[in-house]
């Protein structure tokens, strides 16, 4: 599966991947993330399938949700170093994870925010049972620019974006997320409609027939994401209208 497993302390494994060499320093057993990086040599590419029509040189992306620092690559990789790319997450090591992939593949334009995103200010105790958790908000970040917002938060979507309405409605970014499932779906999407955004559903399949490694099987069987897809009313994105909300 192409994995190297270095010494220097505790084991990290070297996954070679779509978006570059990566070390898995926060890998578990029990994350899709890592599954997948390990087996396929990517993860969630189908949303990168959507992504990659909308995000160009030049720009600046926040990721909320670090993710072993696999989407921001790419982000850091497409938009060059005329861009950047900020990536949220309440997690020191999974920063310190991206930071250091960052590094490996000689990328300068990635800058990371340890704090759980969500609409308050405060502290709470993290989800390890451990560590205290910095809480803030996006727009705490105060950017002068944001052209693409990509929460992979799946349990308070709305939190992130009750805490991004002063950075939408001053950069009017194009918003990729992740919904937290059907009992709050709805009040997501009324809430990016609020800002005067169009709403369209993705429902990607995590697995990806064309992965970077060739793997036929399937490890994420019927497998989806429950996705939302925004840009601002009068611009000139658009995706099917069949699936506009």
């Amino acid at each position: 599966m192409n994995i190297s497993t270095l010494t220097i302390g505790a084991p990290l494994e070297l996954w070679t991947t779509r978006y570059g060499a990566m070390i898995g320093v926060d890998a578990t057993d029990n994350d899709n993330a890592v599954r997948s990086l390990q087996h396929y040599g990517e993860w969630a590419e189908k949303e990168l399938d959507v992504l990659s029509s909308f995000v160009i040189e030049g720009q600046h992306v926040l990721q909320v949700g670090a993710e072993h620092g696999a989407h921001p690559l790419w982000f850091a990789r497409t938009v060059e170093r005329g861009g950047r790319v900020h990536v949220v997450d309440p997690s020191r090591l999974a920063l310190q994870e991206v930071v250091g992939n960052a590094i490996l593949n000689r990328l300068h334009n990635v800058y990371t925010h340890q704090f759980r995103a969500a609409a308050a200010e405060g502290r709470r105790r993290g989800d390890n049972g451990q560590d205290e958790e910095l809480i803030n908000s996006i727009d705490s970040l105060k950017l002068e620019r944001l052209d693409v917002l990509k929460s992979n938060v799946k349990d308070d979507l709305l939190g992130v974006l009750n805490g991004a309405a002063d950075t939408v409605r001053r950069c009017h970014p194009l918003i990729y997320a992740r919904t937290s499932g059907i009992d709050n779906v709805e009040a997501e999407v009324r809430k990016i409609k609020e800002f005067g955004y169009r709403c369209w559903a993705h429902t990607p399949y995590l697995h990806n027939l064309q992965n970077f490694r060739g793997e036929t099987g399937n490890i994420f069987p019927a497998r989806v994401w429950q996705n939302v897809v925004a840009a601002p009313i009068g611009s000139s994105f658009e995706l099917d209208a069949q699936h506009e909300l």
